[in-house]
This record gives structure tokens, C-alpha cells and sequence, in this order.
């Protein structure tokens, strides 16, 4: 995957649904824009170098994973949201 390709920012609301999820270390079933699908623990939100990234629990190893490649995630709680580009 491309890691020197310029960040993306998510839509806010999706962001915040994130959030929630860390909070409250949801596991998610994560669909990647590369067409790779997880099942993570969401741990943390983090920034580095402008980046925003998901801190996830993969079976016991720890990813992070840029939010602008997550085309979707879900959780009963949540349903299916499927991350925007923020305007």
C-alpha cells in the first residue's frame, strides 16, 4: 500500500464514530479500500506527520491503519458506515 500518497481527511461525522468505537473498544468488521476485510479491536485514534490513523487489535497484533483507506466499517451498534471524504 502507498503510504506517500497525500492524506485524505474523513468526514467528521465517521470520524466521531470512530472515536466511539475506541472508546468503548468495539470490535469492527473493516473493509479496506484495497478490498482487504478485518475483524479489529478499535483501540486509540492517532496523528502523525498530519496522518490520521485507527490503532486496531488484529488477532492479538497491533496495526494502524490509515482512516483514508477504510472504505467501511460496522458494528450492531453502529450499522454499516461507509467513511466519506470530509469536504
Amino acid at each position: 500500500m502507498l503510504t506517500n500518497e497525500a492524506y485524505k481527511p474523513i468526514n467528521c461525522d465517521d470520524y466521531d464514530s470512530l472515536e466511539l468505537a475506541c472508546q468503548k473498544q468495539w470490535t469492527l468488521a473493516l473493509e479496506l479500500k484495497n478490498g482487504e476485510q478485518l475483524k479489529v479491536k478499535a483501540n486509540d485514534m492517532i496523528t502523525r506527520k498530519n496522518v490520521e490513523y485507527l490503532v486496531a487489535d488484529l488477532s492479538g497484533e497491533t496495526r494502524e491503519l490509515r482512516l483514508d483507506h477504510i472504505a467501511s466499517f460496522s458494528h450492531p451498534e453502529l450499522g454499516t458506515v461507509v467513511v466519506s471524504e470530509s469536504d
